[in-house]
């Protein structure tokens, strides 16, 4: 599952999560990427992120940019208390709990193929439906915030209280739990489900039941950023791709970088509730 949170780490490079060379006189702006279940580390990342980074700080005016990358919300909660970082790029779980606690405002939206996040399956051998899989053994890695997966993903179809739950730390390990037989059914993601094909002895198993699309990742901007640095920051996001970036986002498997507003994310922050 490497290489599609490396995909993150690299999106980070494309906004500029590296310490650049000094461009402008302008701030050295600090951005901060949680990507919770990844794996990986942004030093296995760094030259893609120098091949964003210059580019960023010129399109934006800073001085440089600093970023760090975390696959946990809490130890990214003390980077963010300590260093005050003008922005961020978040899996949608993450902003939904920090967005009420540091004021952030969604400013765009980047999709990376096979990060996964956007919709949610219950997978099994033997269970047919949603209601086969209730009561039953359910493994994920995805349980350790159980608001999210019953208020956004399940949308009251389910809470974890209905199975006998299982968690796991590692994707491939949840989907082995069904596979081997430990449990009956499993909840993952998008990314997970793509892999199901390229396991060994996954021909019997299926997906079940199905969340509702999710929004991608979501930039943000925290408190720190004036209005004017967010308002250049948000209109140049869609430069980043383009011309002499175009072909490098590619490569790192950006598939949309754009702005976006709070609109774009209303539905799913409703039904998480503050």
């Amino acid at each position: 599952m490497l290489p599609r949170n490396l995909s993150i780490l690299r999106v980070a490079g494309a906004l500029g999560l590296a310490l650049a060379p000094v461009l402008a006189e302008g701030p050295i702006v600090g951005i901060v990427v949680v990507r919770e279940h990844g794996v990986g580390s942004q030093t296995l990342a760094q030259p893609y992120l120098d091949r964003f980074a210059a580019l960023a700080a010129e399109l934006n005016g800073w001085g440089g940019a600093n970023g760090r990358y975390f696959t946990s919300r809490d130890v990214a909660t003390a980077f963010i208390d300590r260093e005050k970082p003008h922005y961020g790029i978040l899996s949608l779980p993450a902003f939904l709990a920090m967005r009420s606690k540091y004021d952030l405002q969604v400013l765009g939206q980047v999709a990376v193929s096979l990060a996964g996040g956007r919709q949610y399956h219950l997978i099994s051998k033997s269970a047919t439906d949603l209601a086969g899989c209730k009561g039953k053994t359910l493994a994920s890695n995805h349980a350790d915030d159980p608001r999210f997966i019953e208020r956004v993903v399940a949308g009251g179809s389910f809470t974890l209280g209905d199975f006998t739950l299982v968690q796991t730390q590692r994707p491939l390990q949840t989907i082995k739990k069904v596979l081997d037989g430990e449990v009956v059914c499993a909840l993952i993601d998008d990314a997970q489900l793509a892999e199901l094909p390229h396991l060994e002895g996954a021909g019997d198993v299926r997906p079940v039941w199905k969340s509702a699309a999710l929004p991608p990742m979501a930039v943000v901007a925290f408190p720190a950023a004036s209005a004017d640095e967010r308002k250049r920051f948000q209109e140049n996001l869609s430069k980043v791709c383009a011309n002499e970036g175009k072909s490098a986002c590619g490569e790192v498997g950006i598939v949309s970088l754009a702005a976006a507003g709070e609109a774009d994310y209303a539905a799913v922050v409703a039904a998480y509730g503050k």
